[in-house]
């Protein structure tokens, strides 16, 4: 590595990249917890209506709105001895534990008013922190390495920390909130997660180094408009559009998996929830290990293709098996085909997003990975408020009863189909999308290569002539036609 880098070069080794990889372990676990426990801790625990409770982690999105695009736009204009993203990690990581310690903490007023206020602060404190860490972080690794597969490897290495927040995540709440009325054993939860998110992005910022470049000096008030640019890049909207419907389909998943076990099933007593959870994320750290290879022989596109299939036959499987006092053996063995197929989906996410970096450089001449991750992360993060947000408007239509609830009596009959249905027929949905977005998305070893070259004839480092063919690769890339694609950049280089 010839270039001048900030934080202590590792190698592109195993333990380097599981270096890496620990932040996500964060990114990975905290939406679990929230996902699955969240909406449940203000329905059942404090009987909050779910359409309003639903509703606080929506406007948590509104806020992300602003702050994504700012922060990646912050990244990028900062300058630091410790590397700006690195530098963020660790003050992320730092503030994330606190926030999400608070938005488990109850407050004396019974008020259903002032308790909606109040968590609607808290969503939106621990979301902003989630911006502080997760926006430098999923532009860094671009700054890391340039090798196609070197990113998937730690790319590959990230998300097995992801899998292993989300096993620990989705089985330690289960095992300690016995009582899912007892509000003191989520703070407990909260508590030893907090310290484990803090913990793990602390290793990150120690174990990873990014390259000194100069600041980009757009100004604070283009962040919008940045932010707004990067969408041009038809590679980046098909990416958003295999992150959502991938990511939320799975929210609906963990988010539905309480009132599935136990309204539909009737055995969350019986420690179903605690399985299921088990060896959906067992299953999904197995399916790492497969595709894992087959994603570096193949391409980032090939595992999606391969394991949306098995997800949506799985999903759609649980239709036979979603009544009370179901055989729990086929759930399980539904669940595992599930996990498998998700991690899929997750093995090539952020490698895909590693190589956006790069796609926007084409089409900007300006480096730009903390604009490009700033909209990854607001993405993410409004699959996992939407998915809420719905849940809760959902089990609303369905006529669920959080006074039932709150007091420990069964739903109606009909309340608990409904509960089925939104737990399997939602993400079946969302999964026919991911595989469409899948089949289409133009990128793969040969596309980056052909990418990577043309960014280099930019920079004056390479002489070559384009040929015929790579015009119109990088066409079906970006969504321009060549000579347009010339003029843009120019263009946008002059304005930054």
């Amino acid at each position: 590595m010839n270039d001048k880098i900030a934080g202590k070069f590792r190698g592109t080794g195993v333990k380097a990249g599981l270096m890496y990889g620990m932040a996500e372990f964060y990114g990975g676990g905290a939406f679990v917890i929230i996902n699955t426990f969240f909406l449940v801790f203000l329905t059942k625990a404090l009987g909050m209506p779910a359409a309003l409770a639903g509703a606080i982690p929506m406007v948590g999105k509104v806020w992300d709105a602003i702050t994504d695009p700012m922060m990646g736009n912050i990244t990028d204009r900062t300058s630091s001895r410790f590397g700006p993203k690195r530098l963020y990690i660790l003050i992320g990581g730092i503030l994330s534990a606190i926030a999400f310690i608070s938005l488990w903490t109850t407050i004396p007023s019974r008020s259903t008013t002032v308790q909606f206020i109040y968590y609607i602060v808290m969503y939106c404190l621990f979301s902003t922190c989630f911006t502080i860490i997760m926006v430098p972080y999923n532009g860094l690794l671009p700054d890391m390495v340039d090798s196609y597969d070197i990113r998937s490897k730690f790319s590959s290495l990230r998300m097995i920390w992801s899998t292993v927040g989300a096993i620990l995540a989705g089985l330690v709440p289960t095992l300690m909130i016995k009582d899912t009325l007892n509000t003191s054993m989520y703070l407990k939860v909260a508590i030893i997660f907090g310290i484990l998110f803090g913990f793990a992005a602390v290793v990150t910022f120690i174990g990873t180094w990014e390259k000194v470049k100069p600041p980009v000096k757009t100004k604070l008030r283009d962040s919008f408009s940045e932010a707004s640019s990067v969408f041009r890049s038809r590679s980046f909207k098909i990416f958003i559009g295999i992150y959502l419907s991938g990511q939320c389909a799975m929210d609906f998943v963990s988010g539905m998996a309480i009132y599935y076990v136990d309204d539909v099933l009737g055995g969350y007593d019986k420690g179903y929830l605690t399985m299921l959870m088990g060896v959906l994320l067992s299953s999904q750290l197995v399916g790492m290990i497969i595709f894992t290879p087959i994603m570096t022989r193949t391409s980032k596109r090939t595992t999606i293709l391969i394991g949306a299939p098995i997800r949506l036959a799985s999903t759609l499987g649980l239709l036979a098996f979603s009544y009370a006092g179901a055989p729990i053996v086929p759930v399980l063995l539904l669940s595992a085909g599930v996990g498998i197929g998700n991690a899929a989906t997750l093995t090539s996410i952020f490698a895909i997003l590693a190589d956006m970096a790069d796609i926007d450089e084409l089409i900007t001449s300006t480096r730009r990975p903390g604009i490009v991750s700033g909209m990854a992360t607001f993405a993410r993060k409004i699959s996992a408020g939407l998915s809420v947000w719905f849940i809760g408007i959902l089990l609303s239509l369905v006529g669920y009863d959080t006074k039932l609830a709150h007091s420990g009596v069964s739903q109606a009959l009909t309340t608990q189909r409904g509960i089925a249905m939104i737990f399997i027929v939602i993400p079946a949905i969302l999964v026919v999308l991911l595989l469409i977005f899948g089949y289409i998305f133009p990128i793969t070893n040969k596309e980056f290569d052909i990418v990577k070259k043309e960014i280099a004839r930019r920079r004056g480092t390479d002489n070559s002539t384009t040929t015929e063919d790579e015009k119109r690769t990088l066409e079906r890339v970006t969504g321009f036609k060549y000579e347009d694609l010339w003029k843009t950049s120019n263009e946008h280089k002059i304005r930054s």
